[in-house]
């Protein structure tokens, strides 16, 4: 039989931002335990910050009934001059039933003792508690906490719980709570509980005691609002998405209200006040005409005829948080922007203070500059090489100097902006105050880059430096855990590298800037940055594991060649070519490619022999603009080479021919290593 089955499990107020961590896997942990119990159906589940419903509109009352079958020993094992062994009746006794019941079947082509099971299906009342049980335990927030004398833990304690199969109450005690068929309205409705009868009487009267259940009614009637709110005032609301699914889950009945602030605050910096707003507040920072105005959007979760005193109560408690950052803004402007007091400041154990990262950041700079003397002059045209040497050892001196700054003591996510401003109240070159604003980037996947070439090596040399100096006293990236962000500190270098088409040799480089840390197998950063080229580009993985097997190790080049064999083996009629240049790989497979391979034309017996190297040697000695045009033009040797596997024979008894004809092939695979190492490939 077929019902419908509510869930409802009723909680203290759920922390945001633990819960939406957790809530893409919720859904998949509850359907895990409905098919572990033979249960499984369709269901949907819902969310307000007190409860957590599942709701099922086709629910089994039952489990299904199922066969199950025992094989037991051979039966010339369990008899014995016709008499039944321990074995023979230890597996009647197994399947709980007489000697006599017990039959006999084939497995393995041997005759076993056999016994088939009728299990009955147990009724879904009597499991539902235990699964509501696994379920909770199952959901990991991070953070658990215990409440009165009971020893489980979960994100908040569990108030209430109810279940209910069509119009009957399921009784259960889960988490020290009796399941009971009553739920609680929105708090500004009442504090009193409702009791329902079935589903359908749950769902109403939670809408009319003022909850919107459904997540998605709740971010639609956000949004519209927004729009309402936008074209009554002319303004427009920033949508943070992530803030928006935090009110989501924090709300039972969202209500957008507009409140403002003085515009003497306006005088911060806009990710000042934005900062303030979002990352405290839970408030949508307002613009007009591109600009943040002195307006910000609060989503209240009360009911009520007049929101005013909510209104002007979130007006003091953002008035008091931009109070603060103007009072800290302006000491740090009359303080200004000093870098003296890092010395005071720890770094890391083992890697001093601030200051000493950021004396080892000026190394890598002056390494970079000087690298990369003509992208700077060509792109700097203005200034003289002297000039540029200056903006970029007073951005990197100052780079962390904000850190000192009272601002970015009490707001530490502004760390690099604020210098940028401070820099620039304090008239320095515009191309300085940019690489402190921009010396972080890029901080996530979807983040901008820095802006220009100075920037760019200012944010190169912060992660070069944490690289290179959390990998000398052994502080490198294990598993999962990554608690330095080195795998993002290296995307980041790749990011800046092909972004700015600079030509950065991972093994070489690295290995010069090694020279200024604690001694370490440099080795070891040389693999963890092609663990990242691995999982960098979207192609192949064979495909870029040969242009790594290839030896390539300049990030720019790595990526030109990846892409240009990328698009070659996606190719149509590929495979069919790359199955001649795999004969060539396994031909060469037993010779050493490393040494010198001499070729003699005038050892050449056959037709197909003197071809295939003229046509070889042409394609080899043309300059090509792309290594996509070098791949297109070795890959059309495919005929010429068909046609020498054809009628060549490779391992001729002439020792001297044969080792002609195998430099032969291993020159061509040679001249495909130059871009990648083709026996890598797997299609």
């Amino acid at each position: 039989m077929i019902k419908p089955l509510l869930i409802e499990i009723g909680v203290e107020e759920l922390p945001a931002v633990p819960f939406l961590k957790e809530l893409p896997n919720i859904e998949k942990k509850w359907l895990d335990i409905l098919e572990a119990n033979a249960l499984g159906c369709e269901f949907e589940f819902y969310y307000t910050p007190r409860r957590l419903v599942l709701w099922h509109s086709e629910f089994s009352t039952s489990q299904a009934n199922r066969e199950e079958e025992f094989f037991g020993a051979p039966v010339a094992v369990a008899y014995k001059d016709g008499e039944p062994t321990p074995a023979a009746n230890g597996f009647a006794k197994k399947c709980g039933v007489s000697l006599d019941e017990i039959g006999r079947s084939t497995k393995n082509g041997k005759e076993v003792l056999y016994f088939k099971k009728e299990i009955k299906g147990e009724a879904s009342k009597s499991l539902i508690g235990n699964m509501i049980e696994e379920f909770i335990s199952k959901l990991n927030f991070g953070k658990s906490m215990r409440w009165g004398s009971y020893d489980k833990s979960f994100i908040r304690p569990i108030r209430w719980i109810g279940a209910m199969l069509g119009d009957e109450h399921v009784p259960f005690k889960v988490y020290n709570v009796e399941s009971k068929y009553f739920s609680y309205p929105h708090r500004t409705i009442s504090y009193e509980p409702f009791a329902y009868d079935f589903a359908g009487d749950y769902f109403k009267k939670l809408e009319d005691g003022g909850v919107v259940l459904y997540q998605s009614k709740r971010e639609e009637m956000v949004l519209d609002q927004f729009k309402t709110i936008e074209k009554d005032n002319n303004i427009t609301i920033e949508v943070d998405k992530d803030l928006l699914a935090e009110i989501v889950a924090i709300t039972e009945y969202p209500k957008a209200l507009i409140g403002s602030f003085d515009e003497e605050f306006l005088r911060l910096p806009p990710e000042v006040i934005i900062t303030s707003m979002k990352e405290h507040q839970r408030y949508f920072p307002v613009f007009k005409d591109g600009k943040v105005t002195n307006k910000f959007i609060v989503v209240s979760n009360a009911i009520s005829d007049d929101y005013n005193l909510i209104v002007k109560g979130n007006e003091k408690v953002l008035r008091a948080r931009l109070s603060d950052g103007l009072f800290f803004y302006d000491n740090d402007l009359r303080d200004g922007l000093s870098f003296s007091g890092l010395k005071d400041v720890v770094y890391l154990d083992g890697l001093g203070s601030v200051f000493d990262k950021v004396i080892r950041e000026k190394s890598v700079v002056d390494y970079l500059e000087q690298k990369y003397e003509k992208n700077l002059t060509n792109e700097i045209s203005d200034k003289s090489k002297k000039e540029i040497s200056s903006i970029l050892n007073r951005a990197i001196m100052m780079s962390k100097a904000d850190l000192l700054s009272e601002m970015v003591y009490e707001f530490t996510e502004l760390q690099g902006l604020m210098g940028y401003y401070y820099a620039k109240a304090a008239g320095e070159d515009e191309l300085v105050s940019l690489a402190l604003k921009e010396q972080y980037l890029p901080k996530s996947e979807d983040s901008e880059l820095p802006s220009n070439l100075c920037s760019s090596l200012i944010a190169l040399s912060n992660k070069l430096d944490s690289l290179l100096a959390l990998f000398s006293i052994g502080k490198i990236p294990t598993g999962t855990k990554d608690p330095f962000a080195l795998r993002r500190a290296v995307n980041g270098i790749i990011k800046i590298v092909l972004d700015q088409n600079l030509s950065f040799d991972i093994k070489e480089d690295l290995k010069n800037l090694s020279s200024g840390y604690a001694s370490f197998d440099i080795q070891n950063i040389e693999n963890f940055f092609l663990e990242r080229i691995n999982q960098f580009f979207d192609a192949n993985p064979s495909v870029i594991k040969s242009v790594i097997s290839s030896g390539e190790r300049d990030i720019v080049k790595l990526s030109l060649k990846i892409e240009a064999l990328k698009n070659i083996a996606n190719s149509s009629g590929f495979k069919e070519v790359f199955s001649t240049f795999k004969r060539v790989a396994n031909i060469i497979k037993d010779i050493d490619i490393e040494k010198e391979l001499h070729v003699n034309d005038k050892l050449f017996e056959t037709d197909e022999e003197k071809v295939l190297y003229t046509e070889f040697k042409k394609r080899a000695s043309t300059d090509y603009k792309t290594y996509e045009d070098k791949l297109d033009a070795l890959f059309g040797l495919k005929p010429q080479i068909d046609s020498f596997f054809d009628n060549v024979m490779v391992n001729a008894d002439d020792i001297n021919i044969k080792t002609n004809r195998q430099n032969l092939i291993a020159t061509i695979y040679k001249e495909f290593r130059l871009i990648a190492d083709i026996k890598e490939i797997t299609l």
